[in-house]
């Protein structure tokens, strides 16, 4: 009979093997090491890439994919998806400037101006978002098909106020972009506290483990007494109102609003697989805070790193892609792991 010093000889591998396997099938902790190499890969083809400058740049562009990419993890763990996202940030950002150049024109104080248009781009997101949900809640439409309806909507009225022009002219907005603390604007100081809040209230609130509970099982999810469809409308809404500030952003840094802003770039697209990325499962009640966030990181790092090591930008969408293929047959390796453990 073996003896329990035996018995701990032989758990103490199994259970460091265990643990080992675990840490490096553990999508956070894989997508940490790849950043830190990312860094170092394109630091090392030039050394201009450890600049400040660089890294100021690294941080708005993040900022500038960090909303609506929390936005999508929000709604993917939810169990529905939002393909309006960029479309959204358009039309906001189309409408708001043409709202506040009269502002503008007026030299009201641009801290007041702002303010309005920051608001503005929340409604507009907001009247999108609750579309959405409309479609969805309401009319029974599938997620995709409701939002595929809503982002083409938007980018059909993001070209008919425009006019295919960029909307209003505001430098004012474009100085405070660049103001700030060393390498961090208030811009990016701005967006990077909303993202922790939308990181707490995932993953601390009573309103985060309902989202991860529908996206688990809805039928479940409503047994229990959640009202499903008033929280998906909710989600959807608010999934809107970021998209809205997301199209703020853009107007702040170019000084006006265009059409084109995240359409042309399929910044829904992108937003969708940081999500997926950071370790996100598209049927629902799986996303972590942490894991978009990181890949929304590695999307930037790659984005700007390659542009900025002279690659054709053509090849950014097939690194974009082969890290989501990556990342889904992590997902895979780790479910069967888990099944044979």
């Amino acid at each position: 009979m073996a003896t329990s010093t035996q018995t701990e000889e032989v758990a103490g591998p199994a259970s460091r093997a265990s643990w080992l396997r675990r840490t490096l099938t553990n999508q956070q902790v894989v997508l940490f090491v790849v950043l830190a190499a990312l860094i170092v890969f394109f630091g090392l083809r030039n050394s201009l890439f450890f600049q400040t400058g660089e890294f100021s740049n690294l941080l708005t562009d993040f900022s500038g994919l960090v909303l609506i990419a929390l936005a999508e993890t929000y709604v993917i763990v939810a169990g529905g998806i939002d393909l309006a996202v960029g479309s959204t940030a358009a039309v906001s950002g189309v409408v708001a400037a043409g709202w506040i150049q009269p502002l503008v024109n007026a030299k009201v104080n641009e801290a007041l101006v702002l303010v309005v248009g920051t608001l503005a781009c929340a409604a507009v997101g907001a009247a999108a978002g609750g579309f959405s949900a409309l479609l969805i809640t309401v009319f029974d439409l599938v997620p995709f098909v409701a939002t595929l309806v809503t982002y083409s909507v938007g980018a059909g009225l993001a070209l008919v106020i425009s006019g295919g022009a960029p909307v209003g002219y505001d430098p004012g907005a474009i100085y405070w972009s660049a103001s700030g603390i060393g390498m961090v604007t208030w811009l990016v100081a701005i967006i990077l506290v909303i993202s922790v809040v939308l990181g707490v209230v995932l993953h601390l609130t009573a309103y985060g483990r309902y989202t991860f509970a529908i996206g688990s099982n809805a039928f479940a999810a409503r047994a229990a007494g959640i009202a499903v469809r008033r929280h998906l409308v909710s989600i959807y809404v608010m999934s809107g109102v970021l998209a809205g500030l997301t199209g703020m952003f853009f107007y702040i840094r170019s000084g006006s609003g265009a059409a084109t802003t995240g359409v042309s770039n399929s910044a829904n697209l992108i937003a969708i697989a940081a999500v997926v990325i950071g370790g996100a499962s598209l049927t629902g009640g799986i996303g972590r805070w942490a894991g978009t966030m990181l890949g929304a990181a590695v999307l930037t790092v790659v984005s700007d790193g390659l542009i900025f090591i002279n690659v054709p930008p053509t090849w950014i969408q097939v690194v974009v892609g082969a890290l989501i293929a990556v990342a889904a047959l992590l997902q895979t390796f780790r479910r069967r792991s888990r099944r044979l453990s």
